[in-house]
């Protein structure tokens, strides 16, 4: 009997940890930690944590599903769990063989009530356990946040810091926007992570227009832009983002989900902007449980919608490899 031959190898650079663990194992971890539920119907909550594609929801809709997925991860065992269970289910469905993880310690710890570095140990655990039984390299991104002061911002890349020689490989700034938050103020915040070894990547033009991609380009210098996709909506935008060599971290299911995008017509626009200025893109889910995705489905999805071709998310998938913050 001949055995089935095993899919090529895959990286993901774009997945937020509050949106890639299977509702199964969140409603597990849920009850071992006496959480009490708005529901006891199982798939109640799974219609809480999930998009159902065919409604989708706004933006705020889809930031708000994560307050239930971060309360669930409030533990240093929870986040052990679930960092494991991403990993390697990326592992077993997609064969992904590179993936780097982001979240925000800071929305695991109640608030204070848990110890920041036994959540960013227990972090490191669930990676270190999930490379030890599956062949991936992978990665940890801290995340920043819009909302946070920046002080809370400050000591969020101190954690990233010390533990970037134990599996934190790049800092991040997301969340919804917020008045009064600018990115300019990060820029030696950003400097010093650089300085550090840490890789630099900023959500921007996603929920915002594409100044906010220029703005972070010429405030931050990163390495990636997480979505990026307004920045296609002004020709100096395209030539600032070309000139800088960023790559763009594109979740094509997330921004048609949360309306950023409105169908295939604008996914064509936008791909087809990013490929004539000769910007280099990666393909990700941004939370494949939580979309109801997962890589392959989402490059079989441009393919078979003729938004990219088959060489096309070869070459994508080859930048997310060389455009990794994980190392040897």
């Amino acid at each position: 009997m001949t055995r089935p031959r095993r899919p090529r190898g895959l990286a993901e650079l774009h997945v937020h940890l509050g949106g890639s663990v299977d509702p199964a194992v969140m409603w597990e971890i849920a009850h071992a930690q006496g959480i009490r539920l708005p529901t006891k119907d199982y798939w109640r909550f799974v219609d809480m944590v999930t998009v159902d594609g065919a409604k989708g929801k706004t933006f705020d809709e889809y930031l708000a599903l994560f307050r239930w997925t971060e309360l669930i991860q409030s533990s240093p065992l929870a986040i052990e769990r679930s960092v494991y269970q991403t990993i390697a289910g990326a592992y077993r469905k997609n064969n992904i063989t590179l993936l780097e993880l982001r979240f925000n310690p800071m929305k695991r710890n109640r608030g204070g009530e848990q110890d920041l570095d036994q959540i960013m140990m227990a972090a490191v655990r669930g990676l270190d356990r999930a490379s030890l039984e599956y062949p991936v390299k992978t990665g940890l991104i801290v995340c920043l946040d819009r909302t946070f002061d920046q002080r809370l911002n400050e000591i969020l890349v101190d954690k990233a810091i010390l533990f970037s020689g134990r599996g934190v490989v790049g800092v991040d700034i997301a969340g919804p926007a917020h008045k009064g938050f600018r990115y300019a103020d990060y820029a030696g915040t950003f400097r010093r992570a650089r300085e550090e070894g840490l890789g630099l990547t900023v959500h921007a033009g996603e929920d915002e227009g594409h100044e906010s991609v220029r703005e972070v380009l010429e405030r931050l210098d990163p390495d990636r832009v997480g979505h990026g996709v307004r920045a296609t909506e002004d020709e100096e935008t395209m030539d600032l983002l070309v000139r800088s060599g960023a790559v763009l971290e594109v979740c094509p299911t997330s921004n048609l989900s949360t309306g950023v995008l409105s169908g295939v017509g604008e996914l064509k626009r936008v791909f087809g902007k990013l490929k004539s200025h000769g910007v280099k893109f990666t393909i990700n889910t941004d939370g494949p449980e939580m979309l109801k995705t997962n890589l392959r489905e989402e490059v079989d999805f441009l393919v078979r919608n003729g938004v990219i071709t088959p060489e096309e998310a070869v070459e994508a998938n080859k930048s997310a490899f060389d455009a990794s913050f994980v190392k040897g």
